[in-house]
C-alpha cells in the first residue's frame, strides 16, 4: 500500500488522482482550501482519506500539515504538487501584484512543500515528488507568458531536485499535462485586471481560446491518473511525463524550433571563444 500527500485535493487532477489512489487500496492524504472539501474527500474512503484544511502560502502551516500527514501515514511515500491555477493576459497587463500572487501558489508553496517533506524520505531512504507542471512549461504561448513562467520554474525545481535527491533513493516526476477537462480553463483561470484593447486580436487569443474549450478539452482527467500511477509503478519511472496529444505536438515543435535555432545561429555562438 502506497501513502500519498497530494495538493489541491478538492478539484482537478488532485481529486481525480487522489480517487484513483484511494480504488486501488492506497492511503491519501489531501489537502484543501475548506472545510467542505475536506468532508467530501475524507467520505470517499473513511480511515484511509484525510483531508487537511490547509492555505498554501503559510509556510509554517505548511510545514505542520505534513507533519500531521507523517502522524496520520506513518511516512509519506509520494508527495503530488497538485495545486495551482492559471492565468492569462500580455506580460505588459500582469500587474506585479497579480504575478507574485501566481508565484506564491505555483511555486513557492510546492518548494516550501517539497522541503517539509524531504527530511522524512531521507531518513526512511525513499520517496518520490510529483509535480504537476504543464506543457506551457516547454511551450511559450502569447497571452499566458506569468503562468508559463510559473511552469517553467516549476520543471526546473523538479530537474535539479531529482539530481540532488537521487543518492538518498527519492525519485522525482514532472507531469506536463496538455489540455484536460479539469476546470482549469474555468474556475482555476484568472484574467488580468488590466487589459490592453492593442492586443485584442494577439495575447487575448490565449483567453478566447481557453475559455471557449473550457469542458470540452480532449484529455479525460480519470484516464490521465491511470497514466500517473503506472508511471510511477514503474521500475524506472520518468522524471518527464507529458499528458495528452496536444500536450506531445507542443512540446515537439517547440525541441524543433529551438535545435533549427541552435543549429542556424551555431557559427555565431561558437565564434565568442579567445584565440589562446
Amino acid at each position: 500500500m502506497t501513502t500519498w500527500l497530494i495538493t489541491g485535493i478538492g478539484s482537478g487532477f488532485g481529486r481525480t488522482l487522489g480517487g484513483a489512489a484511494l480504488a486501488r487500496g492506497d492511503t491519501v492524504v489531501g489537502t484543501t482550501r475548506n472545510a467542505e472539501g475536506r468532508a467530501a474527500f475524507e467520505a470517499l474512503a473513511p480511515g484511509r482519506a484525510h483531508a487537511l484544511v490547509l492555505d498554501l502560502r503559510d509556510e509554517a502551516a505548511v510545514h505542520a500539515a505534513v507533519a500531521e500527514a507523517e502522524r496520520l501515514t506513518g511516512g509519506i511515500d509520494r508527495l503530488v504538487n497538485n495545486a495551482g491555477y492559471g492565468l492569462v493576459g500580455a506580460i505588459e497587463e500582469v500587474s506585479l501584484a497579480e504575478a507574485r500572487a501566481l508565484f506564491d501558489i505555483n511555486v513557492f508553496a510546492p518548494i516550501t512543500m517539497i522541503q517539509a517533506v524531504l527530511p522524512g524520505m531521507r531518513g526512511r531512504g525513499r520517496g518520490h515528488i510529483v509535480n504537476i507542471t504543464s506543457v506551457s512549461g516547454f511551450a511559450p504561448w502569447g497571452g499566458t507568458g506569468l503562468y508559463g513562467a510559473s511552469k517553467y520554474a516549476f520543471e526546473c525545481i523538479g530537474q535539479t531536485l531529482a539530481q540532488e535527491v537521487a543518492p538518498f533513493g527519492i525519485r522525482v516526476t514532472n507531469v506536463a499535462p496538455g489540455g484536460f477537462r479539469t476546470g482549469f480553463a474555468g474556475q482555476a483561470l484568472n484574467v488580468a485586471a488590466r487589459e490592453i484593447a492593442a492586443y485584442a486580436d494577439g495575447a487575448h487569443a490565449a483567453r478566447r481560446s481557453l475559455q471557449s474549450n473550457a469542458g470540452k478539452e480532449k484529455g479525460d482527467p480519470a484516464l490521465a491518473a491511470a497514466a500517473i500511477l503506472t508511471a510511477l509503478d514503474a521500475p524506472e519511472p520518468p522524471l518527464h511525463l507529458l499528458l495528452g496529444a496536444d500536450a506531445l505536438h507542443y512540446a515537439r515543435d517547440q525541441f524543433a524550433f529551438v535545435e533549427s535555432q541552435i543549429a542556424t545561429w551555431e557559427t555565431l555562438s561558437l565564434a565568442t571563444a579567445h584565440s589562446d
